[in-house]
């Protein structure tokens, strides 16, 4: 920590909570492979090809996420028992209706946004700036999308 100028204990205390991140994003990965494959009816084209659009992003960040705990100089995880053990999301299976789908999708972001708005003070707190800038790119990224699956769901055709 020398080198990057941080306190190790502070380092640690972030580092686990990336661990704890990671582990939701990769069972939130999961889950939107489950989606991807089994999305049914009305909404299909759309969904399935925004699932596996959803997916690849949440591989990318799963990938910093771990790069990140290294460059803290932890160990990230990588067996998916350990990430079934220590994740707040939960393992999804048999869901192709398209609102369930897109409901589940934003209550997982709106999980992971909670964690990230957490992580990014911690970082802060920490003088950790790489991982307070991390995850404050998520976090625009991640609201801009919720915006977008809420608005995409709604009708729109109510009178006001």
């Amino acid at each position: 920590m020398d080198f990057l100028h941080l306190d190790a204990s502070a380092a640690k205390g972030v580092a686990a909570s990336l661990k704890q991140l990671l582990a939701d994003y990769q069972i939130f990965y999961s889950n939107l492979r489950g989606l991807h494959w089994n999305i049914k009816g009305h909404g299909f084209f759309v969904l399935h090809a925004k699932f596996e659009e959803l997916y690849d992003d949440v591989s990318e960040k799963a990938d910093e996420l771990a790069e990140r705990i290294l460059m803290l100089g932890e160990v990230p995880e990588n067996r998916f028992s350990e990430y079934l053990r220590s994740a707040r999301l939960k393992e999804v299976s048999g869901i192709s209706c398209s609102d369930e789908a897109v409901k589940l999708v934003l209550e997982s972001y709106g999980h992971l946004i909670g964690e990230e708005r957490k992580l990014l003070a911690q970082a802060s707190e920490a003088g950790d700036e790489g991982t307070a800038a991390l995850m404050s790119d998520y976090l625009r990224e991640q609201e801009k999308l919720v915006w977008m699956l809420v608005a995409s769901s709604e009708c729109g055709c109510e009178k006001k």
